[in-house]
């Protein structure tokens, strides 16, 4: 079977998106299909396209047995809505432009958050006929409503007609969570086209207590209680409540707590010059590292934050990240609501906060700190229910299923195992 795969992201970089995309196809690909995955210069979060990689109209590699197409854009930063638009624009204009021109397609899997990659799938579904499979990992442009980027205006309506209408082309869409699964319900989509599969984690042994020491000892925290931030530092985040925690804690006098944020987004300058005018040496900025640095920084850590902003729509959101600092056995201060919080709480793995509120990030870390391994036990959790090797061959049922592909004894053993495992996580 013959995989197009639109994809915004791909690895070398390090968001949820690109890992997915690379963990799934990989194993496509060892399963004996071909896969090409349509992307574009290498350049998140900055706009600025990484070492080695450049943004030509058109350029190839292989990695590990898939077919990378890379795809020139007009690319932007993280930040801002017209210039994001603008680049999202080109990518899906030059992929779907690309993608028609290919043969022997047998499905298409277009991803979204970024909503226009969706619309690449839809453009070949209408010009080749082929089946298209949406992978839904954000409700957009809601999203942006959500966190002050837009009002309701008659920009977003028409967005959100053209977000409908792409529900409707697809053949299948499958989503991460069951909070996304209840929102495309809302949004009229039927329940039997819907299939969730979560994110996930790879087998990957645990940090080596002298390897977080020498890492802790780097930075000069080798004493303290460290609060991790890893990850994307945008507008939905909200992480002016770890500023706002660390000048409460500063305005005490307490220096056992310190706060690392890892990664890089639209806020991060605005965020680190609020810091400098506050005067704030307990927050660390460590600026956007390598995939392997990521796993060090969360296992070197006393306790990572999850954190989106207070609204309704963020309530509904599955992150990522939960799953690789659980299967890292680092407690998590939990700032969203939902199926993730249900699903950290359940299992001993971390503390609830409510979001957007500094005296509950502060009560939560005081909390995992008077008993610090109560909260260690995300790790058996996730490597029985959430395995890369698992989910990928999940995905891929479904792709078959609208493929053409034979369907095998261990396909239908997939799909009753999976239902089993769902199970046991509402049941959990």
């Amino acid at each position: 079977m013959h995989i197009l795969f639109f994809s915004h992201n791909f690895t070398p970089e390090v968001n949820a998106l690109a890992t997915r995309t690379h963990a799934h196809c990989r194993r496509w690909v060892e399963a004996g299909h071909r896969v090409t995955v349509v992307t574009c210069a290498p350049n998140y979060p900055q706009g600025v396209v990484f070492p080695g990689y450049r943004n030509a109209w058109r350029s190839e590699e292989a990695v590990d047995g898939i077919r990378v197409v890379r795809v020139g854009t007009l690319l932007a930063p993280n930040q801002g809505f017209a210039r994001r638009v603008i680049y999202f624009v080109s990518y899906m204009l030059r992929a779907a432009l690309f993608g028609a021109t290919l043969r022997g397609v047998d499905v298409v899997v277009a991803s979204t958050p970024q909503f226009f990659a969706g619309w690449a799938g839809v453009i070949c579904k209408w010009l080749r006929r082929w089946p298209l499979v949406l992978e839904v990992r954000d409700i957009w442009p809601e999203s942006i409503v959500a966190v002050g980027v837009m009002k309701r205006t008659r920009l977003i309506r028409m967005l959100e007609w053209l977000e409908r209408r792409m529900y409707r082309a697809a053949d299948h869409i499958v989503t991460v969570g069951e909070g996304y699964q209840h929102q495309l319900l809302e949004r009229g989509v039927p329940a039997e086209k819907i299939t969730i599969v979560p994110n996930g984690v790879e087998h990957t042994a645990v940090l080596t207590s002298e390897d977080r020491d020498a890492l802790r000892a780097e930075h000069n925290v080798s004493d303290r209680f460290v609060c991790a931030y890893v990850g994307t530092v945008g507008m939905a985040h909200g992480l002016q409540v770890m500023l706002d925690a660390a000048a409460m804690l500063a305005a005490e006098g307490r220096r056992d707590v310190a706060f690392w944020i890892v990664g890089d987004g639209a806020e991060r300058e605005s965020l680190e010059a609020d810091a400098r005018r506050r005067g704030l040496t307990n927050v660390r900025f460590l600026g956007m590292v390598s995939k392997s640095q990521v796993a060090r920084f969360v296992a070197s850590a006393d306790a990572c934050l999850v954190h989106l902003r207070g609204t309704a729509l963020f309530g509904t959101v599955m992150p990522s990240k939960v799953f690789e600092i659980m299967n890292a056995n680092v407690p998590i201060i939990m700032g969203v609501r939902g199926e993730a919080l249900d699903l950290v709480v359940q299992n001993d793995a971390g503390v609830e906060m409510t979001p957007d509120d500094a005296d509950s990030l502060l009560r939560g870390i005081d909390r995992i700190a008077s008993r610090v391994e109560r909260f260690r036990n995300g790790r058996t959790y996730v490597k029985r229910h959430y395995q890369r090797d698992e989910l990928a061959h999940r995905m891929l049922v479904v792709l078959k299923q609208y493929g053409g592909a034979t369907m095998s004894a261990s396909d239908f053993a997939i799909n009753s195992r999976s239902d089993a495992m769902a199970a046991s996580r509402r049941a959990a």
